[in-house]
């Protein structure tokens, strides 16, 4: 049992921050970036006398409309990760045991090792379509478990949970007195649009923001949809380690979703393209494996060379252009390749790592 805290850092977070910038950038799992000033706002819209406004519930109420939420149930937070981090440090203790997907998303990890979490794993294999297999977390599940953490759409690879499992997933969770964490962050990416498990009963958890599928990273606008006495206790924690959200993001953050239509346009179109661009190359390559791109920004390749950071290390120092490397999901044949730019750029991302492969063939 691993007990207290664990690292203190998420190693991933640091890496991907401290990467040289290449000019074909294919790490990147957003869509391009959107320019506030496109929406029909000035500085004076903006309250700038530097208070603060706790818990601001112009901003939340959106939240809560957009997911078919009560205001009560929406907790802020600067971004998806601090949303992972509130919700599991409310959820869990030292000690307690916590199912987690394999593959997962490090930072989400790293939290929950700093929490004193004792991770049971819960596999997502490649020949499943990464799927979550649902008898091993029947058979992992025990009275011990508190929290069952899972990304839907997955990252790295964008596999959909369908809501037959995720029933089946929170009914495994309600047996033994656990819930479960969902971070949604891709789902408004997924083909069609899919509801938000929240309402699937009281044992979900669910975190998103704005940035993947809106370009709006910068906002850092973070939210959780908890049962009320929950979603307090998340309140609570907000007060020691953010006290407040910076208010005129949240300002910001409800002229985007009052645009949210003109901040996403023409993002779908643009990831169905740039899917369907992706499988072909795919296709044409007898070194990689890959389930088809039907949903999300990111997409998880096995290359059957070996060790992807070799490719990797080849694309930036030769080829101007970045991938992430499988050894951060603990999968180092694979890499995660980013569909959310520009189609000519993906475009050229794709030939770029071709020839990369062949030289590495």
């Amino acid at each position: 049992m691993t007990m207290g805290r664990g690292a203190m850092q998420s190693d991933y977070m640091h890496w991907f921050k401290v990467q040289r910038p290449v000019r074909i950038n294919l790490s990147s799992s957003e869509v391009p970036h959107f320019r506030l000033d496109r929406l029909p706002l000035t500085i004076g819209k903006l309250d700038a006398d530097g208070a603060s406004h706790p818990r601001y519930a112009p901003l939340r109420e959106r939240i809560g409309k957009r997911h078919g939420i009560a205001t009560e149930c929406v907790v802020g937070a600067n971004g998806t990760s601090m949303a992972n981090f509130l919700a599991m440090a409310a959820l869990i203790a030292p000690g307690d045991e916590v199912l987690f997907e394999r593959p997962a998303y490090e930072p989400m990890l790293s939290s929950a090792r700093f929490l004193g979490a004792d991770i049971k794993w819960i596999e997502r294999r490649a020949e499943n379509g990464f799927q979550l297999d649902l008898d091993q977390l029947e058979n992992a599940a025990t009275d011990r478990t508190r929290l069952i953490v899972l990304t839907n759409l997955h990252n790295p690879s964008g596999a959909l949970t369908s809501e037959d499992d995720l029933r089946a997933i929170g009914a495994i969770a309600e047996r033994c007195g656990a819930h479960v964490l969902a971070d949604e962050v891709y789902l408004d990416s997924a083909v069609p649009p899919q509801p938000t498990s929240a309402h699937l009963g009281p044992q979900f958890v669910v975190t998103s923001s704005l940035t993947k599928v809106y370009g709006l990273s910068g906002l850092r606008c973070g939210w959780i949809l908890a049962e009320p006495g929950l979603a307090e206790r998340m309140w609570r924690l907000n007060d020691l380690f953010g006290v407040n959200q910076p208010h005129q993001s949240e300002m910001l953050s409800c002229f985007a979703f009052d645009h949210l239509e003109q901040v996403a346009a023409g993002n779908a179109e643009r990831l169905a393209v740039n899917r369907d661009i992706f499988n072909e190359f795919v296709a044409s390559r007898e070194d990689l494996d890959c389930m088809k791109a039907e949903h999300g920004i990111t997409v998880f390749p096995r290359w059957k060379g070996g060790d992807t950071e070799t490719l990797h290390d080849l694309l930036r120092s030769k080829h101007d252009t970045a991938i992430v490397p499988g050894r951060w999901f603990d999968m180092p044949d694979h890499f995660r390749v980013g569909l959310g730019g520009d189609t000519e750029t993906v475009k050229e991302g794709l030939a770029r790592l071709g020839a990369g492969l062949d030289e590495l063939a």
